[in-house]
């Protein structure tokens, strides 16, 4: 087997990795090579506990061979066809009877994509294509959040709304607009939680106002910001976004592609924040992270119109519904539904996570400790006056020295571990934390 140097020299001169300074990275690639449970193992057999589910997917942990066994009989028996041309396969078919069973009420159908990116294109096009049918050509403006995470295609990324993707690629796309985000930490503390929910969620009602409601086609928000650094709305916030939708007659989209299949101690953040969207991507954990699959829960509402008033619906990708990914999704809904996966973190796992991630907070270095089910962050210092200084920093640190996947947002920590941790894991976890915490404060005096 080749050795970690051979792994970065071929690393360095050929991959092209997502989201990384290629000049900074050279050729120091920490090389994964095996894993199991929460643990990750590289190149030098380091082991390395994975405080981020792989990247926020992988609830279930690693070494679930039930799913890799049933990807590899569908790869046996039938390894791919595609959903054009009226096909379909039936482990696409019987994942979508599942996927209605746990989806909130009035969602039936599923379209299904490679991604979470790929699902928020096919919602830019569904929903404006809805609106046509209804007789409403002009509305087509998406309104979204700055900061927001919809993914990195043209039309994902447009929908997000972090400054340094639209800098890059002419972005964002026409027709779609941001608001304010629910940041309460860095954005609101000179007023009350609840106070601050209310004012960002009436920005809503002010960019209605502006664009004119005959041409507003939805709002799209994920439950939780995870990629702008686990913002957590306060608990003023949804219900007036909802308010605000329901009166205006605009369907909200729910980004569930964090949030779905558990990461809240419900199946959907939906559910947890008691929302009544009208599209859901999904991705991600669908298949626990064992293979790429990606979707749009489809409300009745919206599902009727296409069905009835559309004709073809000119949309559509090659790996929509792979039958290899469908029977992958399908035994990691049935591990969830059979060991209860998502009762047992709500009742026992997120509420111990949440203890232990709250005393993170009384680190001296730590300006504020936040945490909803399995997702968690700590607000650090600037150092040097330079944003992002101090999280870089400890974020190598937590992987480099105290063997911990953490992900730094700006000066923010962020975790995200798999929903099956064990206490002593959680234990271990916040142990490492802490001492990262430690070495970072050294680091930066």
């Amino acid at each position: 087997m080749p050795d970690t140097q051979h792994y970065r020299q071929l690393d360095a001169a050929h991959y092209m990795h997502p989201f990384t300074d290629a000049k900074e990275l050279g050729s120091r690639a920490r090389v994964i090579t095996r894993a199991n449970g929460v643990w990750l193992r590289d190149s030098d057999n380091n082991e390395i506990l994975d405080g981020m589910s792989g990247l926020w997917c992988v609830n279930l942990g690693y070494g679930r061979h039930e799913i890799t066994e049933a990807a590899a009989r569908q790869m046996r028996e039938l390894p791919y066809y595609n959903s054009f041309f009226q096909s379909a396969n039936p482990p696409a078919i019987l994942l979508a009877d599942e996927l209605a069973q746990i989806a909130p009420a009035g969602f039936n159908r599923v379209f299904y994509a490679g991604s979470g990116s790929e699902a928020n294109d096919t919602v830019i096009r569904m929903i404006r294509q809805y609106w046509k049918l209804r007789g409403h050509p002009r509305r087509t403006v998406i309104i979204s959040r700055r900061n927001a995470y919809h993914g990195s295609t043209m039309g994902g990324a447009s929908l997000g709304g972090m400054d340094a993707m639209h800098a890059q690629g002419g972005l964002p796309i026409p027709d779609i607009v941001h608001i304010g985000q629910p940041y309460w930490y860095g954005e609101g503390r000179e007023m009350s939680p609840d106070e601050f929910g209310i004012q960002v969620a009436r920005e809503l009602e002010g960019k209605i106002a502006e664009l004119g409601v005959n041409r507003v086609a939805a709002f799209i928000g994920e439950p939780v910001q995870g990629a702008g650094g686990v913002i957590i709305p306060p608990d003023s916030y949804w219900p007036e976004i909802q308010r605000i939708c329901d009166a205006h007659g605009i369907p909200i989209v729910a980004d569930e592609v964090i949030c779905g299949f558990g990461r809240l101690g419900k199946w959907f953040g939906t559910d947890h924040y008691g929302l009544r969207p009208k599209l859901m991507p999904i991705a991600k954990a669908l298949t626990s992270g064992y293979l790429p699959m990606g979707g749009v829960l489809v409300h009745d509402e919206i599902a009727e119109v296409l069905r009835e008033k559309c004709g073809e619906f000119a949309h559509g990708f090659t790996y929509g519904g792979h039958p290899a990914c469908a029977a992958a999704a399908r035994e990691t809904l049935r591990i969830m539904r059979d060991e209860r996966v998502v009762e047992r973190a709500e009742s026992e796992v997120i509420p111990y996570f949440q203890r232990k991630w709250m005393e993170l907070g009384g680190h001296s270095l730590v300006r504020e400790a936040r945490v909803v089910g399995m997702m968690a962050a700590l607000e650090l210092p600037r150092s040097g006056g330079k944003e992002g200084r101090t999280g870089m920093m400890c974020r190598d640190i937590c992987v480099g020295e105290c063997g911990l996947v953490m992900r730094a947002v700006r000066d923010t920590m962020v975790s995200a571990p798999p929903l099956v941790m064990t206490r002593e894991e959680i234990d271990e976890l916040a142990e490492r934390a802490w001492k990262a915490l430690d070495l970072t404060q050294k680091a930066i005096q």
